[in-house]
C-alpha cells in the first residue's frame, strides 16, 4: 500500500509524536502580548531547564496586542487548540497571559476576565484550569532592570528601556540571549520583584509591578530543582 503523504497526515504523524513526548509535569500554555521579546525570553527559559516543547507552549497573541486581546487568545488557544502549531484543544493544566500596562485602554478588563477564567476552564482530564495574568508596570523591561536595580518608584517604559541599557548595552525588544545574559542575576530579581508585590498590585498602576517572576519561577522549578 503506499504511504499516504499527504500534509494532513504528516500534521497527524507530528502531532502523535508530540503527544507521546510529553512528561509528568503539568502542560502550561503562555499566551504573550509582545510578538517576540517575551517569547524568545520564555523559550529560551524553557530550553535552558530541558522542558518538553510538548509541556510548554510558548506563543504570541494572533489576536492583537491589547491586553484584552490577549486574555481572549489564551482561552481560544486553550478551547480550540491549532492544529497547524499541533497544539489540541484543552490540553493544559496552567495558562498565563503575559502582557503590560503600557498605555492600554483595555489593561484593567483584561485583569478582570483573567481572574474570572480561573479555576473555571476545564481541560482534556476535566481537570479545572489555572488562569492567569502575568502583568507588568509599566512594561517587561522593569523585570530585566530588576536583575540590576531596586527599583521602588514609578517608571515611564521609555525610561525604564534606558537605564536597562546602561546594564545592558546590547538590548534590543525581540533580541535573542535575554535570559543567557540575565540570568546571573535572577536571584536577587526574584527578590526585588517580591518586594514591590508587597506593596502593590497589577491593579495599583502607576506603582512599579511585575508578576513575571512567579513565572520564571515556575518554569525552573517545573522538573524539580532548576539545572546548575
Amino acid at each position: 500500500m503506499a504511504r499516504d503523504n499527504s500534509p494532513w497526515e504528516r500534521q497527524r504523524k507530528q502531532l502523535e509524536r508530540k503527544l507521546n513526548r510529553r512528561a509528568s509535569y503539568d502542560r502550561i500554555l503562555i499566551v504573550s502580548e509582545g510578538s517576540k521579546t517575551e517569547p524568545n525570553y520564555f523559550r529560551e527559559i524553557r530550553a535552558a531547564n530541558r522542558l518538553h516543547t510538548a509541556n510548554v507552549e510558548v506563543q504570541p497573541s494572533e489576536l492583537g496586542t491589547s491586553s484584552i486581546q490577549v486574555v481572549r487568545y489564551a482561552r481560544e488557544l486553550f478551547e480550540k487548540g491549532d492544529r497547524h502549531k499541533h497544539i489540541q484543544p484543552r490540553a493544559f493544566e496552567q495558562i498565563y497571559a503575559v502582557f503590560d500596562r503600557d498605555d492600554h485602554a483595555s489593561y484593567f478588563d483584561a485583569l478582570n476576565l483573567a481572574a474570572s477564567l480561573d479555576g473555571k476552564l476545564r481541560n482534556d482530564n476535566k481537570q479545572p484550569v489555572i488562569f492567569k495574568a502575568i502583568a507588568s508596570v509599566p512594561s517587561f523591561e522593569l523585570w530585566l532592570l530588576l536583575h540590576y536595580e531596586d527599583i521602588q518608584a514609578p517608571l515611564h517604559r521609555d525610561e525604564v528601556i534606558q537605564r536597562l541599557k546602561q546594564y545592558f548595552p546590547g538590548y534590543e525588544k525581540g533580541a535573542a540571549g535575554t535570559f543567557a545574559t540575565t540570568r546571573q542575576h535572577l536571584d536577587i530579581a526574584t527578590l526585588r520583584a517580591e518586594r514591590l508585590a508587597t506593596r502593590a498590585t497589577a491593579h495599583d498602576d502607576p506603582e512599579p509591578f511585575t508578576a513575571i517572576a512567579e513565572l520564571v519561577l515556575l518554569l525552573t522549578n517545573l522538573r524539580g530543582s532548576p539545572p546548575q
